[in-house]
């Protein structure tokens, strides 16, 4: 059973509990893939959110109750407020290779300020930003500040909260390509060795329940933009997740 469908069944169990408060309404960009999928899933299965809409590539039907397909097309281009007050914007080095995730949008690195634009146009007044990187190849400098000049762009746009996050995931040798490439891969791959312990990556799972805590932090924390570092991410899985984070937030 993928974690998709565990997210049915564990939303439609809560449903009745939690039908008396009052939840945010999100949407997913990028719900294709290990992280993606797994970010999908805690969101409805948590039953923290009204709805959650996923932006898809291609057509999606679904009963799931709570979910949505939101085009790509009518996320750009159609105006008006799409209801939701937080958005994440995941990006990752890999994908599942069946169907179903094939029909979910998959962005890519180019794709983060138009993409950050529309939904801050459609409403969107939280943003999460999962980007993976290789932990021994991410400058210290980075790990806390912005990594590129598009991140300069969408912390202007305005949102009251804007998050992103530096997921450390490992850097694969590449089976394909030259005997150069093979080796280079290879050798990228042999650094995790050097990467501290608190530089490793995080599971899946788990970093979808930190990203999905982290959003529902943060209307209670300051208004601005904040970087999470990788070693945060690791501190949180080590113990009380939600101390870990809430205090990290309230210095910030």
């Amino acid at each position: 059973m993928d974690l998709v469908t565990q997210a049915l069944r564990g939303g439609a169990q809560q449903a009745a509990a939690q039908a008396l408060r009052p939840l945010q309404r999100a949407i997913v960009v990028g719900a294709g893939g290990t992280l993606g999928s797994a970010l999908l899933a805690e969101a409805l299965a948590a039953g923290r959110f009204q709805r959650v809409a996923a932006v898809v590539a291609g057509p999606l039907t679904s009963a799931l109750r709570g979910f949505d397909a939101l085009p790509l097309a009518a996320l750009q281009d159609a105006p008006g407020s799409l209801g939701a007050e937080v958005a994440f914007l995941v990006f990752e080095r890999a994908r599942h290779a069946n169907g179903r995730d094939e029909a979910f949008f998959q962005p890519g690195p180019a794709d983060l300020p138009a993409l950050a634009g529309a939904l801050h146009r459609r409403g969107v007044r939280r943003l999460l930003v999962v980007v993976p990187h290789a932990p021994a190849l991410l400058p210290q400098a980075l790990k806390a500040g912005f990594a590129s000049v598009a991140e300069n762009e969408v912390a202007a746009l305005g949102f009251e909260h804007l998050l992103f996050l530096r997921t450390a995931q490992a850097a694969a040798a590449d089976a394909g390509g030259s005997r150069l490439q093979r080796f280079a891969g290879w050798w990228l791959s042999q650094l995790s060795w050097m990467v501290p312990s608190a530089e490793q990556p995080v599971r899946a799972v788990k970093l979808a329940a930190l990203v999905v805590q982290l959003a529902r932090a943060l209307p209670q924390a300051a208004p601005g933009t904040r970087v999470v570092p990788p070693e945060l991410l690791w501190q949180a899985v080590q113990g009380d997740a939600e101390a870990t984070l809430s205090a990290w937030l309230a210095q910030r």
